[in-house]
């Protein structure tokens, strides 16, 4: 049975994957170091999966998918390319994506708290959803 705040967490998390998927895309061809870009490479691959998941559950309750704001990405934007524009270095990469990954981790913790009622599921989707951003912000920090 579909609720509210369950078609409400996973948009948000649809918007939370792409927006990942964007910002790792954006710096990617930036990136010297081969195991800092595989490290990117899987972490993209690990969100689009997880993206394509929710896309389904989102049909299967009969409502479509949510792309990230775009003053989100438009501030994403710009930050990635002024402090790229002032060092090219995969420690700028590793610190953009770092930053990326706390403000979506505390998004998701927001909107865990706002949706309470959301079904099992789209809690565990969430769960996942920080997880790979944790783990992608752990793995980075050699590189910061």
């Amino acid at each position: 049975m579909s609720n509210d705040d369950t078609v409400k967490l996973l948009k948000e998390c649809d918007a939370g994957t792409k927006m990942a998927v964007s910002s790792i895309n954006e710096v990617l061809d930036q990136v010297k170091d081969n195991g800092m870009k595989d490290l990117l490479y899987k972490s993209r691959s690990h969100h689009e999966s997880l993206g394509n998941e929710i896309h389904d559950l989102l049909i299967q309750h009969g409502s479509e998918d949510k792309d990230p704001s775009a003053m989100a990405k438009g501030m994403s934007w710009m930050k990635t390319n002024m402090k790229m524009g002032m060092d090219h270095s995969d420690a700028t990469v590793a610190d953009l994506i770092t930053d990326g990954c706390n403000m979506g981790i505390k998004s998701l913790h927001k909107y865990l708290n706002q949706y309470r009622a959301a079904d099992k599921t789209s809690k565990d989707i969430c769960g996942k959803l920080s997880d790979i951003e944790e783990t992608l912000c752990k793995d980075l920090r050699k590189y910061l």
